[in-house]
């Protein structure tokens, strides 16, 4: 159910305390019998963990920072924007398009089940989450659920005693401030275990750099957290409120269009390591999304449309190691969503999806300390309006590791992946509108065949990846050359061939990309359409 706790501050505060109760009870009887032994074990060296960031520019220029904030300074991936990145962000991977690319958090994830346009509204700040993981090929498709190219995922960090308060104007009228604060400290009568409290207001407005190029954000995020010697259970509230306008937003025809919306999340999430190499992840979350678009500011009742979706979700994942040799990889997923809408028909307004993907992995050592691991799974995917599918995942991975702490890695992947189209692609109109639906869309297929290397020096690291994806029945926007801009729904199928370089040294942080696609063949049912985006 989606409350607007905004307005039930007294319903919000009770729905928080039950979960953190919950939390509790959970992260206490799920402590392992064993962990006194790896508490002794740690006494002996500290293990001190260094991570590096694949941007160097992390602020943004025109408002506050989130998410999506200079990823397109990430040289995986793809970033398209309206009036800024975190106004609208569509995030492409590998020549893919944003409709199959995911956002996850956690082991869930986030679906807005209107448009990809959407995926990336969430209301978390950047400072409880980890960078930015980008999951292609074999990863992706044990992970990534109704995303067939990629996911974008983080996962939640510990709460550190700090605190940051931003304050900011400029020309355009514009006018930032921004108080970020985290306190942890051990837990009352629990060795071992600290309980931590985090949380970010943030708020931006402008007229722009352009006329009618304005923003007005607005977000609230906070979280309580609770880290054992083998647990970390969080629980998230986050809201945000987003305005903005831009000259054509989405159509060619010179009018000043606008959106607001309205995103809340609610999110609870356990990690808990046991035993040797053995982990799981329970993700549990609400997410309510609220767009109001218009299409001229100047006279609103041209046309305008309202949409209000819901979705609920619990994820689970891990990694079991029953022996040094042997270990097994799974994922599942249940999610549910429904829409009310003003232009979207009525019929087609709720949806379950499930998934649940298992890969087996098993690893011999080789001489000279090399490494060989299989991995040999499957994934399979359905809804209650779909036909389900079942999906191969597969790699191999040669692994060399050196005296000289250097390493090479050498793998071949085969993953398949699938997915169903949203509701403005398959829920609205067949006939009229500029965005016109198909309501004949089936399950999209994915197929992944990859061949990478990556060298790892002692400053230095280079990743590289040439692949072969082939999508079958890709839902995407089209026209027809001879007869009006509207755009259509329909079935593609899509060839592509890739080149990936990433390389980096400590020393001048420097990074090479490269994404060379030397074909991408775009079959449709009606020979004059093509692609709109």
């Amino acid at each position: 159910m989606y409350f607007d706790f905004r307005k039930n501050d007294v319903l919000f505060y009770l729905y928080s305390t039950l979960l953190a109760l919950v939390c509790t009870i959970v992260t206490f009887s799920a402590v392992s019998s064993d962990d006194s032994d790896v508490n002794e074990a740690s006494d002996d060296i500290e293990n001190i963990t260094v991570k590096g960031s694949t941007t160097a520019n992390k602020e943004p220029v025109g408002t506050f920072v989130s998410l999506v904030s200079n990823l397109e300074y990430d040289p995986r991936v793809d970033l398209q924007s309206r009036n800024m990145a975190e106004a609208q962000a569509d995030v492409t991977i590998r020549g893919g398009i944003f409709e199959n690319t995911g956002f996850r958090v956690g082991s869930a994830t986030l679906l807005d089940p209107q448009t990809g346009h959407y995926f990336s509204e969430i209301p978390i700040a950047p400072e409880m989450l980890s960078q930015a993981y980008i999951l292609t090929g074999a990863d992706n498709a044990l992970y990534g659920v109704n995303s067939s190219v990629g996911t974008v995922s983080f996962d939640w960090k510990p709460i550190n005693t700090a605190g940051s308060v931003s304050i900011g104007a400029g020309n355009n009228h514009f006018n930032l401030h921004r108080i970020h604060s985290g306190i942890s400290m051990p837990l009352a009568d629990a060795k071992d275990w600290i309980i931590g409290f985090e949380g970010e207001y943030s708020f931006s407005e402008s007229d722009g750099t352009i006329d009618n190029g304005d923003h007005d954000f607005k977000r609230t995020s906070a979280r309580v957290q609770l880290v054992g010697p083998s647990s970390q259970t969080d629980l998230f509230f986050g809201s945000q409120d987003k305005f903005f306008g831009w000259p054509n937003m989405y159509t060619p025809f010179n009018v000043n269009e606008t959106e607001d919306l309205r995103t809340q999340l609610l999110m609870l999430n356990h990690q808990q390591n046991y035993g040797t190499d053995s982990t799981f992840e329970i993700t549990a979350y609400t997410r309510g999304h609220n767009d109001h678009y218009v299409f001229s500011r100047e006279n609103p009742q041209i046309f305008q449309a309202f949409h209000e979706t819901e979705v609920n979700s619990v994820a689970f994942s891990g990694r079991h190691g029953q022996t040094e040799s042997f270990a097994l990889n799974y994922s599942t997923q249940f999610i549910e969503d429904s829409i009310e809408s003003t232009t979207l028909e009525n019929n087609f307004t709720s949806r379950r999806y499930y998934k649940v993907s298992v890969l087996p992995e098993f690893q011999i050592s080789l001489k000279n300390e090399e490494q060989l691991t299989f991995r040999l799974g499957a994934a399979f995917d359905d809804t209650n309006r779909d036909d389900s599918d079942v999906s191969l995942i597969g790699d191999i991975t040669w692994n060399t590791f050196n005296g000289d702490d250097t390493s090479q890695t050498f793998y071949l992947s085969y993953a398949e992946a699938s997915q169903v189209a949203g509701y403005t692609a398959i829920g609205g109109s067949n006939t009229s509108g500029l965005f016109r639906s198909n309501d004949s869309l089936e399950r999209e297929k994915t197929k992944n065949l990859e061949l990478g290397l990556a060298l790892d020096g002692l400053n230095w690291s280079l990743d590289s990846a040439i692949f072969y994806r082939k999508d079958n029945d890709l839902t995407d926007w089209t026209y027809n050359l001879n007869s009006t801009s509207a755009r259509s729904a329909n079935s593609v199928d899509i060839e592509t061939l890739g080149l990936e370089l990433l390389a980096s040294t400590n020393d001048v942080l420097f990074y090479l990309y490269s994404a060379i696609y030397l074909f991408n063949i775009q079959t449709f049912e009606v020979a004059p359409f093509k692609t709109a985006f």
